[in-house]
């Protein structure tokens, strides 16, 4: 991708986007183009669909900050219709239903099941219901797709866990990799990216593709790993993200461990920062959600109201799923979050407070890397 289309693709302010595609060339030919007589006013309903609340992220950031968007967006006129489908397919399949039979004007949609969604996806397609894909591409005629760049997730995660073992990286180094849901694509990609860092640097002992992402199921199958590898035999654990990488620290400390190896992680929970800090988990990756929540509320507004110059700008990436080809998209950068950068990352962007996370309990590791 150029440096100008890659400057369009994380763009979300209005006038940062205006600005970007003013010196990309975009606007010349019509800079009235965003402004156009849209196909439907502000008094819109946008179907938000959200996966599960294992991870906190959803509800405390995704959905709030989409809220308030699609209001900036449409000067409070325009609402949102909300769901989670607490990690089941079949449930989701009911509420993207419902918002079809409601006859919202765009659906945002983070799967649960990815290849199980399609259907649904046709439905809407067919009932003129748009639909953009967040944070998980969906199979079935998607619209658009906004999430971070999966494999840059692994390949992150994967150069820390390397960062973490220093001189005890190696082809002898046993390390376990926790890996997402097989029912999300994502998950595949994140390994994909972790791999392409770790192959032939260390030795993959034990994998796992951990059921519907959840946090109790990575702590069984760490203790299955810690049984068959030996406590003292594991040099470092790849998790997929935070909510697992809580329960692969339960199970370390439930066999004993007391010399945690390094642990990685994604999302940026709460808790896992206060892991970061107290040096029970090495490193978790920073998504800057409301990037992802603002942009996707951008182009599900722009689609909607016919914007066709915004929502081309906001979607220069492409991608592909199983079902279809050139999937216009938006791909974000993140962030590897460790002990050395909390302060300049989500203290900085506003997602937690100092004192959120030196509580009582994290005060003397805070002060220990000074944090305050």
């Amino acid at each position: 991708m150029s440096p100008c289309m890659r400057r369009i693709a994380i763009s979300v302010a209005a006038s940062t986007l205006t600005l970007s595609l003013a010196s990309c060339g975009v606007l010349n030919a019509s800079e009235s183009g965003g402004e156009a007589s849209p196909t439907k006013g502000d008094d819109i309903t946008v179907g938000l669909l959200l996966p599960e609340t294992a991870n906190t992220r959803y509800e405390q950031f995704d959905y709030p900050i989409f809220k308030e968007k699609v209001a900036s967006l449409t000067k409070n006129k325009g609402k949102v219709e909300y769901a989670n489908a607490q990690a089941s397919a079949d449930k989701q399949a009911e509420q993207l239903q419902k918002m079809i039979d409601d006859r919202v004007d765009v659906i945002v949609l983070d799967a649960v099941d990815a290849h199980a969604v399609a259907e649904g996806v046709r439905k809407a397609k067919e009932a003129g219901i748009p639909v953009i894909a967040y944070d998980r591409l969906a199979e079935g005629p998607i619209d658009a797709y906004i999430s971070f760049d999966n494999e840059l997730v692994g390949e992150a995660q994967g150069r820390a866990l390397l960062e973490a073992l220093g001189d005890k990286a190696g082809g002898s180094a046993r390390v376990v990799m926790m890996n997402g849901s097989p029912t999300d694509p994502n998950a595949k990609q994140f390994k994909a990216g972790a791999m392409s860092e770790l192959n032939g640097k260390v030795t993959i002992a034990k994998s796992y593709d951990t059921e519907d992402w959840k946090p109790e199921n990575a702590e069984a199958n760490m203790a299955e790993a810690i049984g068959a590898i030996g406590k003292d035999n594991i040099a470092a654990v790849y998790s997929a993200n935070d909510g697992m990488a809580g329960g692969i620290v339960k199970a370390l400390k439930a066999a004993g461990v007391t010399d945690l190896p390094p642990v990685t992680g994604q999302d940026a929970d709460l808790a896992a920062v206060q892991r970061i800090v107290a040096g029970e988990q090495y490193m978790s990756v920073y998504k800057p959600y409301p990037q992802e929540a603002e942009s996707a509320a951008e182009m599900a507004v722009a689609k909607v109201q016919g914007r066709d110059i915004q929502f081309d700008a906001l979607t220069r990436d492409k991608v592909d799923s199983p079902t279809h080809k050139g999937i216009p998209a938006q791909l974000l950068p993140v962030v590897s979050l460790t002990r050395s950068n909390i302060g300049s990352t989500v203290v900085a962007d506003g997602i937690y407070e100092v004192s959120d996370i030196c509580t009582a309990a994290y005060a003397a590791d805070c002060a220990a890397i000074g944090l305050k």
